[in-house]
């Protein structure tokens, strides 16, 4: 197993958040990898955090990364929310992400998690991916 491909993932993902014509439409350039600094616009998608485990298979390394991707919406509803993550997801689902090393052999849904923000109206959806990477470097 190599941790050396979490940056090229997360990399790749963030590209592809970005890059994505619907999600844009939705949410503008409100794609971050950390929570925004300054005034926090009301409706954005941010990377999360990530679990990895070892899944090498003998002939190279290779490892699950589990990530989240998280929404969050000051609308006073789901509504708004579920739109963006339904935007996200068919954004990663199928893509072909390029990484800087290694290779995706295999991106899936996990689960989603919808909440509502325990101060004011702000609604927030985790939604869990699993990528399985190989090394090919």
């Amino acid at each position: 197993m190599s941790y050396a491909m979490a940056a090229g993932l997360q990399a790749a993902v963030y590209q592809r958040l970005v890059q994505d014509v619907a999600l844009s439409a939705l949410v503008g350039a409100a794609i971050h990898d950390s929570l925004p600094s300054g005034r926090v616009p009301p409706l954005y998608v941010m990377l999360g955090p990530e679990e990895v485990r070892a899944r090498g298979d003998g002939s190279a390394g290779g490892a699950w990364h589990r990530f989240t991707v998280t929404v969050v919406s000051e609308s006073g509803g789901f509504q708004e929310a579920k739109a963006v993550a339904g935007a996200v997801s068919d954004a990663l689902l199928d893509a072909d992400l390029t990484l800087t090393r290694g290779r995706v052999s295999g991106l899936n849904f996990l689960r989603a998690r919808a909440r509502r923000e325990t101060a004011g109206q702000a609604r927030r959806i985790e939604l869990t991916f699993q990528a399985r990477v190989d090394d090919g470097a």
